[in-house]
């Protein structure tokens, strides 16, 4: 067992690994900075978020409640070029890697095991592709008209070319109205998830040799802090796609033997994850044994928290356990739920519900009805995650049952 874990925390290392995400870390500082205000107001502490010259991806946070400081330095492990790089520009690029990953999903049965797991991101996933669809059917419907017209003008023209000169103009219209679709994804994001996806269809579960080379920048990063003696806990936490790589890094940290005896607290804590997604692949065996590996480890503490109301997540599906991967001596995760509709006043609610992809990031928010999760307290105040979610149960809504079919674990 760890030492430290009850330690009060003076100063705490925190590591957030972003999900599929091609946006630069800077949103994420200033999202902290304004939903940690917001938290504050709420639940009666002081917060003061302060960014750190020339670095975009980490800032300061300073926490103060009832007599208690603590201080926590936050940084973002960065992989949106590897994101960036994967997203093709090209509109037939998009329509090919669609029906790449349907086929993946598909052919192995993953995709209705993963249906009978959770609906929500399921729905999701079908989303993109159903989207791109009728975007093309449209464009095939313009082209058509337009076709249509011309031909009718060109009527009284006898010469034989007409008809091939008629389809000019219906070819730039169909072209013409997929890029206005495309201009305007960044307001149904159908582009996007399907470039998200796809990232995890292309290697079939898989990691890339680039994410993998990233993975190790990670490590390294981890094995630095865990080694500052002025350090009482170094949290890493993933959300998202961000889960299933922290998962990864840590599993490597600890086999490779970079967590000191006596050293800070080593916390994961895994928020809206879709860790299935990925892990129902058949190349996914190094995912599948990082899991089995790491929920064994009393090296770390885990804790996951996902709710019901984010349809983008495998909401209380249990990553270890869902995978098939659980064995005798399994000691985490502690599945938890943010129940969004207990944690959140029914007018926000209200306001939040339809907002898919907001919704996905309210762990990362303010909740003005706050319960035992808060983002805030866990990532800057005073209390270790082992510290402050001793002695609670895990979720009695939390799905078990094994779905995947692809055991092995190389």
């Amino acid at each position: 067992m760890q030492s430290g874990r009850d330690r009060a925390v003076r100063l705490r290392r925190v590591f957030y690994i972003p999900g599929y995400d091609p946006f630069p870390p800077r949103r994420y500082r200033e999202l902290y900075r304004s939903e940690g205000a917001a938290q504050a107001r709420v639940s009666g502490y002081a917060l003061d978020v302060r960014g750190l010259p020339g670095q975009s991806n980490r800032w300061q946070a300073r926490f103060a409640e009832s007599g208690a400081e603590s201080m926590a330095e936050l940084e973002v492990l960065l992989w949106d070029d590897i994101v960036r790089g994967s997203m093709s520009r090209s509109i037939p690029a998009t329509y090919v890697q669609a029906l790449r990953t349907a086929w993946v999903y598909l052919s192995g049965g993953a995709f209705f095991r993963l249906l009978r797991l959770r609906k929500g991101p399921m729905i999701a996933a079908l989303y993109p592709v159903a989207l791109l669809l009728l975007q093309a059917a449209v464009a095939g419907l313009a082209a058509v008209g337009a076709n249509l017209a011309v031909l009718h003008l060109l009527a009284d023209w006898a010469f034989p070319w007409a008809q091939a000169f008629a389809a000019l103009p219906a070819v730039a219209v169909f072209a013409g109205t997929l890029v206005v679709f495309r201009h305007w994804d960044n307001r149904v994001f159908a582009y996007y998830l399907m470039h998200d996806y796809a990232f995890s269809a292309l290697g079939r579960g898989a990691y890339s040799s680039s994410l993998e080379h990233r993975l190790r920048t990670f490590q390294a990063r981890l094995a630095e802090a865990l080694r500052d003696e002025a350090t009482q806990e170094v949290l890493v936490v993933g959300h998202s796609s961000g889960a299933h790589l922290a998962v990864s890094v840590l599993a490597d940290l600890i086999r490779e033997g970079k967590v000191p005896a006596g050293g800070p607290a080593l916390s994961l804590l895994t928020l809206g994850h879709v860790v299935p997604m990925v892990a129902v692949l058949p190349e996914a065996a190094r995912l599948r044994r990082d899991l089995r590996y790491l929920s064994k480890r009393d090296e770390l503490t885990w804790v996951d928290v996902t709710a019901p109301g984010d349809g983008c997540t495998f909401a209380l599906c249990d990553p270890v356990a869902v995978v098939g991967v659980a064995e005798p001596g399994k000691l985490w995760p502690l599945v938890l739920s943010a129940a969004f509709t207990q944690t959140l006043s029914a007018d926000r609610w209200r306001a939040l519900r339809w907002r898919f992809f907001r919704l996905h990031f309210q762990y990362l928010c303010a909740f003005d009805r706050p319960g035992d999760y808060d983002y805030f307290r866990i990532t800057a105040g005073p209390l270790t995650l082992a510290a402050r979610f001793a002695g609670r149960a895990a979720s009695q809504s939390r799905i078990e049952r094994a779905i995947v079919r692809f055991r092995d674990a190389a």
